[in-house]
């Protein structure tokens, strides 16, 4: 049995050492996960500290220069699913590797994140991924971008997912081809007469989302200058107001496309709570497929981001040396078209459970 230290005194590395019959130095590789310890040494000696009850000083070793043990992730709404996903992808990956996460939120507000890559900085962890849409107007995040610079000149490291303006390592969600992809499936139903639910208009995930829609509707030899868009909060309350703006300004739509999931949900809800037959009358579709989008019924037909990988993607990228350049991964999409069946080129709608939800239909108007 390894000799404990002193009661009077918390256990220290060199503790951990003597215990362990190695060099200090071997001791610190190995409690780590540094190369240069085989497994074998590195479990033996992980083994000896917890017996002697040692845990290590982060803070320390971060002001030591050292790799934090600790990561530092933002998000925009830690109540939004999107965020809950992209976050369940960095802890697992986080969990994996021995790391903590620090999660925080922003709210969609700059000042609030340059105040929390400040205040992260501030407790010395080393590494953080900025998670959400950066915003159309480069000059709002200015002083965010001269922060980021500053952390990693003095050798932080900062990865972010879904932001084009920031010098950093980014994971860029496949926006601008998930919106064309869903409005050809869109008019391939033969929807003509459509309304687009978007969210905050300086941010640059919704400028991508309604140009892949754009793009696609004037592809078809359509005017997308006859497609009304309403903006509003990314959330469900800010989809439902959203929608009963744009349905009671526009009552001839036959499809409505929310540009994130939380809006779709409470677009079905206000049409439904207003009478309105859905998918009989009017269609919902949503962007991004969190757990809620196959829940409601029929489940929604949406756009799916892989969420889980962006969030181990951005770890991943965050906790490597830094390369020459920013390094990009951008990820792909998925259609998903729930409840529905093609017959003869057209589509129907299977079977409807009393109370259900959203979905699509084929309107041949």
């Amino acid at each position: 049995m390894a000799e404990r230290p002193s009661p009077h005194s918390p256990p220290r590395l060199v503790d951990v050492a003597k215990a362990a019959g190695v060099s200090l130095a071997t001791a610190s590789r190995a409690m780590t996960g540094s190369t240069g310890v085989s497994a074998q040494l590195a479990a033996h000696v992980q083994a000896i500290a917890s017996e002697v009850g040692y845990v290590p000083n982060s803070h320390a070793r971060a002001l030591a220069g050292g790799q934090a043990s600790m990561v530092g992730l933002i998000v925009h709404d830690v109540g939004d699913p999107y965020f809950g996903e992209i976050a369940r992808g960095v802890l697992r990956e986080t969990e994996s590797r021995g790391y903590l996460a620090l999660i925080s939120q922003t709210e969609r507000d700059p000042r609030a994140e340059l105040a929390r890559i400040r205040a992260l900085r501030a407790h010395r962890v080393t590494s953080i991924v900025l998670a959400g849409s950066g915003y159309v107007e480069a000059a709002t995040e200015a002083d965010i971008a001269a922060e980021v610079r500053s952390f990693t000149t003095a050798g932080g490291r900062v990865a972010v997912i879904g932001r084009h303006h920031l010098p950093v390592d980014a994971v860029l969600p496949d926006n601008a081809a998930g919106g064309a992809t869903l409005m050809r499936h869109l008019l391939d139903l033969g929807h003509r007469r459509l309304g687009v639910l978007g969210g905050p208009p300086n941010l640059t995930t919704v400028e991508d989302r309604l140009a892949g829609l754009r793009t696609a509707f004037g592809a078809a030899g359509l005017d997308w200058g006859s497609v009304p868009v309403v903006h509003g909060d990314f959330t469900r309350e800010g989809g439902a107001a959203a929608a009963a703006r744009l349905v009671r300004a526009h009552p001839e739509l036959t499809g409505v496309v929310a540009l994130n999931d939380p809006m779709a949900v409470g677009a079905l809800s206000w049409l439904l709570n207003h009478g309105h037959r859905v998918p009989g009358e009017i269609s919902v579709a949503g962007f991004d497929d969190v757990p809620v989008a196959r829940d409601v019924y029929p489940a929604l037909t949406t756009v799916r981001l892989p969420m889980v990988g962006m969030g181990r993607q951005a770890l991943e990228l965050v906790l490597k040396p830094p390369a020459a350049r920013p390094r990009r991964r951008r990820t792909g999409h998925e259609l998903v078209v729930r409840d529905q069946e093609a017959v003869q080129g057209r589509v129907r709608l299977r079977p409807r459970r009393p109370g259900q939800l959203g979905g699509l239909r084929g309107h041949r108007r």
